[in-house]
């Protein structure tokens, strides 16, 4: 193909940089591939680019109050660096630990943010990407070309979240905010505030605000299933007290963790009417003793069909026993002056509206790929085993688990991707590209996520935008870290992948 010729305004041929792994994010999970290609990798060179003003990715995104993780820390902590804080972890917690991991490893000079990248084009004569990126903070416009790109980005938009629009908004004459574009001066002292939604980050805004405000309304359309954690493992605690080498304790906590996910997604799928059961009886004591469960806290989807959403110390049970919150289950009919009317009739007031109302994912960080020339069109293309796009050479991505840690596939995929590197080094081929086989022409192209198996509103409302995946491997993602742990270190490297020179 011929590379995309320099314009007014772009960079020019001789202002070009060639890096052998260019990495896009830096999150949690541009990080750790950073930190496995400098330790595996040692002779390759590398740089991560980021649109945002500092690193963390989604926990850089997300400032609202109470922000913290909804997986335990354990897990969420990289293989390599052990976690030595609680459980259950703030968003700054997270940023210090990251914070840590750029600073033990040197990766600071490598990393360049406020760098957007908004096209990256192949070429197989050339046996590289040329990939423009525009400078957030002057606007310049910047070219590098790269041997390999790994796109780490995460999966949502972080410019615009998910925000339907409701009638009526306009005539509202309070606050509307939408925890991903949260006000630095937001204000909930001696407020009435509706949190529309019921998921994660409702769950965590909710006993954040309620210390403050007047009173506090979850306006959800369709309960979540909730779980309480406590924010300190007691497990760790003791360990600790023993003098436990940090790493050990680690390692036992992760296993624990592993352990006790393991059961509860066999139990959804094997005993899915036990597991409800369960997290039912689990709620029951920590909520008011009026509290109608039934209708605000036992969804109609099947346990883990969609992520539970933890509850750390049982804080949102707190707040609505002690009368500082309440839950509402309702479709919304529209704004008012004053708050919103719902199609019961009841009208709820308020002074501020939270649209806790969730995300959309953003493919590959909304980076225009062209292969030769040829716009690729993702939606016709499959995934590899959740790592690459057939028919696109050299690139890799991450895309973590819907039930337990990202950081765990991020780890699992890095050491992929250097074995994957390592290998094309030792054959002398420059060029991978996942194709498939002879076997698979008749294979069926699936929907990118199976709603029987998780079917979260980001999902299924993204489905048309996402490429496919197939009924046999190595063109299925999605599975289970305790089926992957196993599969993806030792899986053939020459299955469904060709590589040339």
């Amino acid at each position: 193909m011929t590379t995309i010729e320099a314009s007014a305004g772009h960079a020019t041929t001789s202002d070009v940089q060639h890096i052998d792994v260019l990495i896009v994010g830096a999150g949690i999970s541009g990080i750790g591939a950073a930190y496995h290609l400098q330790h595996e990798q040692p002779g390759r060179t590398f740089l991560l680019l980021d649109a945002l003003d500092a690193r963390g990715g989604t926990w850089r995104t997300h400032r609202y109050p109470g922000a913290r993780s909804d997986s335990d820390l354990f897990t969420f902590g990289y293989g390599f660096k052990p976690w030595r804080g609680p459980s259950i972890a703030t968003a700054d917690e997270i940023l210090a630990y990251l914070d840590e991991v750029i600073e033990e490893n040197d990766l600071a000079q490598h990393i360049r943010y406020r760098h957007r990248v908004t096209a990256a084009s192949w070429s197989s004569e050339e046996r590289r990407y040329t990939v423009d990126v525009t400078r957030e903070d002057t606007g310049e416009q910047l070219r590098f070309t790269t041997d390999f790109l790994w796109m780490c980005q995460g999966y949502y938009d972080h410019d615009k979240p998910f925000q339907p629009q409701w009638q009526g908004m306009d005539e509202f004459r309070g606050q509307v905010v939408h925890p991903q574009k949260w006000p630095e001066d937001f204000d909930a002292t001696g407020k009435r505030v509706v949190v529309i939604g019921s998921g994660a980050t409702a769950a965590t805004l909710i006993p954040a605000i309620a210390e403050t405000a007047k009173h506090v309304t979850m306006l959800q359309r369709s309960p979540t299933f909730f779980i309480s954690r406590p924010k300190v493992a007691e497990l760790a605690e003791q360990l600790r007290a023993l003098d436990i080498p940090d790493e050990w304790t680690h390692e036992i906590m992760r296993r624990a963790s592993f352990k006790m996910g393991e059961e509860l997604w066999r139990m959804s799928i094997d005993t899915p009417d036990a597991l409800r059961e369960f997290l039912i009886e689990s709620m029951r004591p920590l909520l008011p003793p009026d509290f109608d469960i039934d209708k605000h806290f036992n969804p109609t989807y099947r346990p883990w069909q969609q992520r539970l959403a933890v509850v750390p110390e049982g804080d949102m049970f707190t707040a609505l026993r002690e009368g500082r919150a309440s839950v509402v289950t309702d479709t919304i009919e529209r704004f008012t002056e004053t708050g919103i009317r719902l199609t019961s009739g009841e009208e709820l007031e308020a002074d501020i509206v939270v649209t806790a109302t969730g995300f959309d994912l953003s493919l590959f960080g909304n980076v225009a790929f062209t292969v030769d020339g040829e716009p690729v069109d993702f939606t016709q293309q499959v995934t590899y085993r959740g790592i690459m796009i057939t028919n696109v050479p050299n690139m890799a991505y991450v895309f973590g688990y819907f039930r337990a840690s990202w950081t765990l596939r991020a780890d699992l995929v890095s050491q992929f991707v250097c074995r994957l590197l390592t290998k094309m080094d030792e054959q002398g081929t420059p060029i991978v590209v996942p194709q498939l086989r002879p076997e698979d022409a008749d294979m069926p192209l699936l929907d990118w996520s199976d709603p029987e198996n998780f079917n979260p509103g980001y999902v299924m409302r993204s489905q048309h935008r996402m490429f496919k995946r197939g009924d046999r491997e190595p063109w299925t993602h999605h599975k289970e870290y305790t089926e992957e742990r196993a599969v993806l270190p030792t899986a053939d490297l020459d299955d469904g992948l060709v590589y040339r020179r």
